[in-house]
């Protein structure tokens, strides 16, 4: 194992020419379901950046007594400011017996940094429902969409929220604004398992000016939930639930179809077109970024020359030179920006941007307004089960939250 992790310090510390782009392995359900010591060391190896797969590995280690290798995974989590529960912090010690327990320690974070950056700008009201994305255009009037609303909602300036239903749609996510600001496309999909009624429409709705424009029906079988748009208007939609990847072309009466079939991804979340309009960025939850050449649908890993956590990311975007990504699937859950190198395939520096934000319930979805990420702040997907509020739950107000992105007015260097 020492020579394993020897191996993987110095892959990690040697950047790969540009034309060695590092693989991306294939994942699937069987996948996350290896959990020999070996099996993982393999897995931490192909995805270095994945606490996910590390914090498997750890349990593993911690089951084979391996000391040595169980502070090497806590020092590695360290390193990437990972944070343990409490009762975490007090288990793994004694998992090690009192020989070994103080070394341990020293390796966990008692407290996770807090950061607060972004403001309230907007709230939505409760009746809403579960809120999971946000756009803003124009400045002028901004978009959220609700899943278990089935209805956009639209925040008109000084003229307070109005609710636009849909007919025909499902629970309705990701949503992206055409280049020419002609119209939007909003992700219709069964993502709460509440289930599809007749008629109910899965795939991408067009709307102008609060008007349906256009449908583009997914394959059978085929959800969607997060979205990108390239500047041609090519909209690339997510299924987080079976793994593909899907791609409508630019136009209203294009067709949407699969791209990347499942099996290379787990569960896709979001995505981001590169400067040069080349490649995809795209999230696995829990094994960390890759890149699709969009020419020729080949994938492979972003690597990082910097000590990063890249799993997790719900929300993916690219403002300038970085990536800027939700992570609310790591602890603490935070917002970080990727410096991409300068060929778009490495990432070469990070910062927080926020995190462990008090007022958050979960980071969701939102979008790149010029500066700043306007995103939602409290999203309620614990308070809803298959489409209803689970039992002594009530839904309360959306906050929509504005971050800003400029290295001198947010984050702190990571």
């Amino acid at each position: 194992m020492r020579a394993l992790l020897a191996a993987a310090a110095l892959a990690f510390s040697a950047p790969l020419a540009a034309h060695e782009l590092p693989e991306w392995r294939p994942v699937d359900a069987e996948t996350g379901q290896i959990r020999d010591v070996e099996g993982l060391e393999a897995l931490a190896a192909d995805f270095p950046d994945s606490g996910s797969v590390r914090l498997r590995m750890l349990n593993a280690q911690l089951g084979e007594g391996d000391v040595e290798a169980v502070l090497a995974s806590l020092a590695w989590l360290k390193e990437r400011g990972y944070v343990f529960s409490a009762a975490a912090q007090a288990q793994v010690p004694q998992l090690l017996g009192e020989e070994n327990a103080e070394a341990a320690r020293a390796l966990l974070i008692a407290e996770a940094e807090v950061i607060e950056a972004s403001e309230v700008i907007a709230e939505v009201p409760a009746e809403a429902g579960l809120i999971e994305s946000v756009s803003v255009h124009a400045d002028d009037v901004m978009f959220v969409t609700s899943v278990t609303g089935n209805a956009l909602h639209l925040l008109l300036r000084d003229n307070g929220w109005i609710r636009v239903p849909v007919d025909g749609t499902n629970d309705l996510s990701g949503i992206v604004v055409e280049p020419d600001f002609s119209a939007v496309w909003v992700a219709s999909a069964d993502l709460d398992d509440s289930g599809s009624a007749d008629g109910q429409m899965t795939g991408l709705l067009a709307l102008g000016e609060g008007v349906p424009l256009a449908f583009a029906t997914a394959p059978e079988g085929a959800k969607v939930s997060d979205l990108s748009i390239a500047d041609n208007g090519t909209v690339y939609a997510s299924n987080p639930i079976g793994g593909d990847i899907l791609r409508k072309g630019p136009g209203l009466d294009a067709s949407l179809d699969v791209w990347i079939h499942a099996g290379t991804f787990r569960s896709p979340q979001g995505s981001a077109i590169s400067a040069d309009g080349s490649r995809l960025y795209l999230s696995d939850y829990r094994y960390g970024l890759a890149m699709v050449d969009i020419e020729s649908g080949a994938v492979s890993r972003l690597a990082s020359d910097v000590a990063v956590l890249l799993d997790g990311v719900d929300g993916l975007w690219r403002h300038g030179n970085e990536l800027i990504a939700v992570q609310n699937g790591t602890s603490p859950m935070r917002i970080s920006a990727f410096t991409l190198s300068e060929n778009g395939t490495r990432i070469v520096a990070a910062r927080i941007l926020e995190q462990g934000h008090p007022d958050w319930t979960e980071p969701l979805g939102g979008s790149i307004s010029g500066d700043a990420l306007v995103y939602v702040g409290t999203g309620q997907w614990d308070r809803y089960e298959n489409g209803v509020l689970r039992e002594g739950m009530e839904a309360i107000p959306t906050q929509i939250r504005r971050l800003p992105l400029g290295m001198g007015e947010a984050g702190s260097e990571d």
